[in-house]
């Protein structure tokens, strides 16, 4: 047995277990400070993090209709406009890049993801221009 009667084991066993109780003390908030009173962590608004960049509308626009171009001109199949994620008015724009697309490649072009990115951004540019989706949500 060790000092005050507690064997190694008990030790061996208990370390583990006080390491284990610390971090979750620290990753929940709960800290001490060098006097051994409880503190909290500082809060995550007044931490010093940097912020996630917004999205516009446009660029995810511009984005969803590239990703399905390529799935389409691929040839990996795809569903209804709804199960690509895409509003009515996104598919429109989808569809004409995939015609000017098909067109550029029968005609030998080399830059049909250029054109998706073009035909994409002024398609979307356009469409959220004069309002994007409408009240429907097929629009």
């Amino acid at each position: 047995m060790g000092r005050g009667g507690t064997s190694r084991s008990a030790w061996a066993f208990s370390a583990p277990l006080l390491a284990v109780l610390a971090a979750a003390l620290t990753v929940t908030g709960c800290t001490t400070d060098d006097s051994g009173t409880r503190a909290s962590a500082p809060s995550p608004s007044t931490a010093t993090t940097p912020s996630a960049k917004a999205t516009s509308d446009v660029d995810l626009c511009v984005s969803i209709v590239r990703h399905w171009s390529r799935e389409v001109l691929d040839g990996r199949g795809y569903g209804d406009y709804q199960s690509m994620g895409m509003s009515g008015g996104q598919y429109d724009i989808l569809r004409e890049a995939v015609d000017a697309a098909r067109a550029a490649r029968r005609q030998g072009g080399r830059n049909v993801d250029m054109l998706i990115e073009r035909q994409a951004r002024e398609g979307c540019t356009a469409w959220y221009r004069s309002g994007g989706p409408g009240e429907g949500p097929w629009r």
